[in-house]
């Protein structure tokens, strides 16, 4: 399924965000940072990023159950994408 670009422009900023924190941490490493500062960068890049997956699986629900309706939503499938972000 593809979701309409409307629906996808908050998520592609949080990755667009996320990529950029991520840049940081490795320009830190590469500086020669201490490994806490370092990490704690990381976490938090981690976050926004599982963040953006649980925002991408929801819009998806969100969009299905619009266009298709809740009786066409396939429950296995969807359970398959939360445990893939696990």
């Amino acid at each position: 399924m593809q979701l309409p670009a409307d629906d996808l422009k908050p998520i592609l900023t949080r990755l667009r965000r996320a990529n950029g924190h991520l840049a940081s941490v490795i320009r830190m490493l590469e500086e020669g940072a201490e490994c806490e500062d370092a990490l704690t960068q990381l976490a938090a890049v981690d976050k926004a990023i599982s963040r953006s997956g649980y925002a991408l699986v929801a819009t998806g629900l969100q969009h299905c159950l619009r266009t298709e309706g809740p009786d066409n939503v396939d429950q296995e499938k969807l359970e398959r994408l939360f445990l893939a972000l696990a």
